[in-house]
């Protein structure tokens, strides 16, 4: 059995000793609708996920362009179909537009020919809506299939955001290719704090946001330190309600006012980690008979 190496420090560019990202996953009501299609008849749930494409993008985009940062948006198929001008209106802002699935299907949970499905339905109306054909990917629940990377290679992404085994960006190997991974963690993610639907998903307990900033603000001072990459995933749909809104600009302006860290969308750090032409690293599915 061929042991795993972890990813290594990585240079930054122009003297930058570390890098940010701002993510938004515009699920909207794919992610419920797929998780549980019945919700379709819940006017009311349909409603609270709604609020991210009509309300909270619109008040985050105005967040990004005060604070003068490009940030990269995670788009199911169906949402840009269900709600285009929106899509549009992130393009034109100057953001970054990337492939969050079709119906936000997880593919850890479907067939190799599913998963193509998936695949082409979101490039197809990611181009058809935004006009872009996108370049980086981030798996619904964040749950690769050990297939996924081999389609997104031949599918001519460039980089992942899904996989939660470092600090650093790496070279994934995918056969003879590889792809760029920016790796994320759930600490990093606004689902964990806010999202209650009754019945459907959430713990009930719903986080103050001055709380989640102190988290999310003590973890970014700690990978500063090591000079790593801090990703944060926010739902407009969650992150985008005022009180929570206002926390996440005051978060932006924390980390804007330390000049040493690299703050940009997600394509750009993995154009940059592309050009360093580094080792891929070989990840295996575990053996249980090992």
């Amino acid at each position: 059995m061929s042991e795993v190496v972890p990813a290594k420090p990585i240079q930054w560019p122009k003297g930058k000793t570390a890098a940010a990202s701002f993510s938004f996953d515009i699920d909207a009501e794919s992610a419920i609708l797929n998780f549980k299609p019945s919700t379709a008849d819940q006017m009311s749930t349909m409603s609270h996920q709604s609020y991210g494409p009509l309300t909270g993008v619109p008040r985050i985009l105005d967040i990004l362009e005060r604070n003068q940062i490009k940030s990269t948006f995670f788009v199911p198929g169906y949402t840009a179909r269900r709600y285009p001008s929106v899509i549009k209106n992130i393009v034109a802002a100057g953001h970054e537009i990337a492939h969050h699935g079709d119906m936000h299907e997880q593919p850890a949970h479907a067939t190799p020919e599913e998963e193509v499905g998936f695949i082409e339905r979101g490039i197809e109306s990611l181009q058809e809506v935004a006009g872009v054909t996108p370049i980086g990917y981030r798996a619904p629940m964040w749950e690769l299939s050990w297939y996924t990377p081999h389609l997104l290679s031949k599918y001519g992404f460039l980089y992942d955001s899904s996989l939660m085994d470092a600090d650093y960006p790496y070279e994934l190997a995918v056969g003879d290719k590889s792809i760029v991974e920016l790796p994320i963690q759930w600490a990093l993610d606004d689902w964990e704090q806010y999202a209650f639907l009754p019945d459907v998903t959430g713990s009930g307990l719903i986080e103050s946001p001055t709380k989640v900033r102190e988290m999310w603000q003590l973890e970014y001072e700690a990978l500063k330190k090591v000079g790593g990459i801090f990703i944060l995933t926010n739902h407009p749909f969650l992150s985008g309600r005022p009180s929570r809104a206002a926390s996440l600009e005051t978060l932006i302006k924390h980390i804007l006012s330390t000049p040493e860290v690299w703050v940009t969308s997600l394509g750009e750090i993995a154009q940059h980690v592309r050009s360093l032409n580094l080792t891929p690293r070989v990840l295996t599915k575990p053996d249980l008979k090992a």
